[in-house]
């Protein structure tokens, strides 16, 4: 007997990589539609281009190396939710945005973490990845990377951690989000950072989904398998749907005048 009501959300996969400012606007938009009650609660599924760095909303910009990032052809973004630097290439990101009365948004950041959580272990055991558990304990970290110190409940796999994800609440909703690294060289992000952090750290702490695996696992693949996880685990019905006029017009004006704006994106 599931642990919920059964519930019914929009599903909106994004297939099409889009700009790390259109990205955040997307999400705010969404966040903002369903905690007025304009929209469903919703899972998105999507992908960057170009890859893009993205500090946390409290995070000091000054840990960024933007000549090393601007060579290199990467964007900037700060996200409306907390956490650390997240360099977001070669991944699958999803965000959900659920509306705070909720069953699955009771007990605060963290009893929705771990709620929403089982929507990601469940994809991952339907990948293979079954050694996937919760991380259970909380220790402080000033490590600028994301992936190098795994926050409670988020996903890891023999001790390293393989999903990231943050959560902002407010306007009556929660905006989770987060990213699922599948291939590449997750120490990557090290260059563009001025605070020190050591690559061969961040390699020994954390774990792409391909590597954890031990074969290539795509982005569709991946897709599939969080909507049917998030599904299974949280007792929902996804109905593929399409922004709103009023998201799509929401999310243009917070892209131009908030995502792309150096006030927000360097305010720290």
């Amino acid at each position: 007997m599931s642990a919920y009501p059964h519930a019914t959300w929009r599903l909106l996969v994004w297939s099409a990589p889009a700009d790390g400012a259109t990205q955040m606007a997307t999400d705010e938009a969404i966040w903002r539609a369903v905690g007025a009650g304009r929209a469903p609660a919703t899972l998105r599924l999507y992908r960057w281009a170009p890859p893009c760095l993205s500090l946390g909303r409290n995070q000091p910009a000054s840990e960024v190396d933007t000549e090393a990032l601007e060579q290199s052809g990467y964007e900037l973004v700060r996200r409306p939710s907390g956490g650390r630097a997240i360099l977001h290439i070669d991944e699958l990101t999803y965000a959900v945005a659920l509306p705070l009365r909720d069953p699955r948004a009771r007990g605060g950041v963290l009893g929705s973490c771990h709620r929403l959580s089982q929507g990601l272990l469940e994809a991952l055991r339907l990948l293979g990845a079954e050694a996937a558990v919760q991380q259970n304990t909380v220790r402080p970290t000033t490590a600028p990377v994301c992936f190098e110190q795994p926050g409670a409940y988020e996903i890891v796999w023999e001790g390293r951690k393989l999903v990231g994800s943050a959560q902002v609440r407010g306007r009556g909703a929660l905006l989770q989000h987060g990213a699922l690294p599948l291939y590449g060289d997750i120490a990557r992000i090290c260059r563009f950072l001025t605070t020190p952090s050591s690559a061969e750290r961040v390699r020994a702490r954390a774990i792409t989904l391909s590597e954890a695996l031990g074969r290539a696992v795509s982005w569709e693949e991946s897709a599939a398998a969080i909507a049917q996880g998030f599904a299974r685990a949280l007792d929902l019905s996804l109905l593929p749907g399409q922004l709103s006029d009023e998201e799509q017009r929401l999310a243009q004006a917070l892209r131009e005048r908030k995502y792309r704006a150096r006030e927000w994106n360097w305010r720290i």
